[in-house]
């Protein structure tokens, strides 16, 4: 193949081709015209003689050849932007640029005071936007329209970076006037009420299955593995709820250490260590490769690995 008269744009055509699997989307996305992006699509599959995409009854269906060209064209893409990318270095003193970062309730409740102190110091001007998991999508992700996601991740694309910012147990938090705070023994969680309080991944959640251990998490399947259960009375998605309904006297939170340890100064609450044992868990941040060398990018991850990295000294202690 003679690669001087390959049109480079007709990679960037394939990309969203397969990323979006219509040709109108892709059209619309590239700003140009359905009929230019059909002729680009046949140019496409004289190229690699393939027809790439093929229309069934779910919509235009990736060929098994364009499935394997998917992750290689991304890359090349990626290396190609990284050519042409003007090599500034950041300047976060007088930086107006915002940031948006896709971060779970835990994440935002745990890690991003730390963030925005190192922020106002470092790069006053800087914005930062906050967004839930339910605002986002993977897509948003890749592309580049969200610069970072941090959260719990069950699983993410093979394509993305990540960096693990720590980790973290988990402790229960109940109320002073709790009976159980004098007697938290397994068989006296088990008796309890509970709250349930997860929210990983990505996208708009959907309810929970009370019987679907696996789905529950952590601490359920931790249980499971003691053939135990635990009544669970309430599900959020939300720390923050969570820890405010645990101050009622028969309700038992079982939350990431880091989360329950906002509540230290809090004199309606009790931290115990929980009365089984539980896994650790990652929380992680994850970028696009299209992220990946922009200065400002690795300042943000630089800075956030940072803060992460702050002191977390402070003891839990059970108030007795």
């Amino acid at each position: 193949m003679n690669l001087a008269r390959i049109d480079l744009n007709l990679l960037v055509y394939l990309d969203v081709l397969l990323r979006e699997k219509s040709v109108t989307k892709a059209a619309n996305h590239l700003g140009i015209t359905q009929p230019a992006m059909s002729n680009g699509l046949r140019r496409l599959r004289d190229m690699f003689g393939d027809p790439l995409l093929v229309r069934t009854s779910e919509g235009m269906t990736a060929t098994a050849r364009a499935l394997e060209l998917q992750p290689l064209i991304r890359t090349v893409l990626t290396e190609i932007d990284q050519v042409v990318q003007p090599r500034e270095e950041f300047d976060a003193m007088t930086s107006k640029k915002v940031f948006r970062i896709m971060a779970s309730d835990y994440a935002e409740s745990a890690l991003i005071p730390a963030v925005l102190k190192r922020l106002r110091a470092e790069a006053p001007g800087v914005i930062l936007d906050v967004l839930t998991p339910s605002d986002v999508s993977f897509l948003d992700v890749e592309q580049g329209r969200v610069d970072m996601a941090i959260n719990r991740f069950d699983k993410i694309p093979q394509s993305f970076h990540q960096r693990t910012i720590w980790e973290d147990s988990f402790s229960c938090l109940l109320s002073v006037h709790n009976p159980l705070v004098y007697d938290f023994t397994l068989d006296a969680y088990l008796n309890a009420h509970h709250i349930w309080v997860s929210k990983t991944g990505f996208g708009v959640g959907v309810g929970v299955n009370p019987k679907d251990v696996q789905r529950l998490g952590w601490v359920d399947e931790a249980l499971a593995k003691l053939d135990k259960k635990r009544d669970i009375s309430v599900f959020t998605r939300h720390y923050q709820v969570a820890m405010l309904l645990s101050q009622q006297r028969d309700l038992i939170a079982t939350l990431p250490s880091r989360a329950a340890k906002l509540m230290l100064d809090n004199p309606n609450l009790v931290i115990k260590e929980p009365p089984f044992p539980i896994p650790s868990f990652e929380l992680k941040m994850a970028w696009s490769p299209l992220l990946q060398n922009n200065s400002d990018h690795r300042w943000l991850r630089q800075l956030i690995t940072q803060a992460a990295e702050g002191p977390d000294d402070v003891e839990i202690r059970a108030r007795d």
